[in-house]
């Protein structure tokens, strides 16, 4: 299984919530961005620990891959001892070619063509903290929402990729809010 995040902001309480549910089963985790600071923007989590954090990821067992999101710079790369990608990866995961970028950067058009483009199977992005699930021609798009700091929602959202299914899930409850299989 795949554990598909973003937006954690720092949140160590929910990151560890969601490693106790899910992690006996990850074998990577996709992280599309703005990991440990809170932003301006934000307000501060009860569970707001960033050194924390970063002292959890550093200690995975499992690969985490990290796109740059608007709120990481090279000081939480330094903390997280992990590397940042810049403003996108492309990679392929189980036969298929995945997009994880933040969000901040490329707007809907110009992802929309990249993976027309690029014949992409999977776009993962964060940056808005609403969680989407859907297709687009070839392409499930997703993004997984907050665990931490879920807005237009009361609970927090991550993704999960197991087989051939994509799922959005309300983790705290375990609920699937949605569910796409991968062609």
């Amino acid at each position: 299984m795949i554990l598909i995040t973003s937006d954690t902001h720092g949140d160590l309480a929910a990151w560890e919530g969601v490693m106790n549910k899910y992690q006996k089963d990850l074998k990577l985790i996709l992280h599309a961005g703005d990991v440990l600071y809170h932003g301006p923007r934000n307000p501060l989590t009860p569970g707001y620990a960033p050194q924390a954090l970063a002292d959890s990821m550093r200690q995975l067992p499992v690969p985490l891959l990290i796109a740059q999101g608007n709120c990481d710079s090279q000081v939480d790369e330094m903390v997280l001892e992990l590397p940042l990608a810049s403003e996108y990866i492309v990679t392929i995961i189980a036969g298929k070619k995945v997009l994880l970028h933040h969000g901040h950067r490329l707007d809907e058009g110009t992802v929309q063509r990249l993976c027309r483009q690029w014949a992409i199977d999977l776009c993962i992005q964060g940056h808005t903290h609403v969680p989407v699930l859907t297709r687009i021609d070839n392409t499930v798009f997703l993004n997984p929402g907050s665990p931490s700091l879920p807005k237009q929602g009361k609970e927090g959202t991550i993704g999960l990729w197991e087989g051939e299914t994509i799922s959005l899930v309300a983790w705290q409850a375990g609920q699937v809010v949605a569910q796409i299989k991968l062609e």
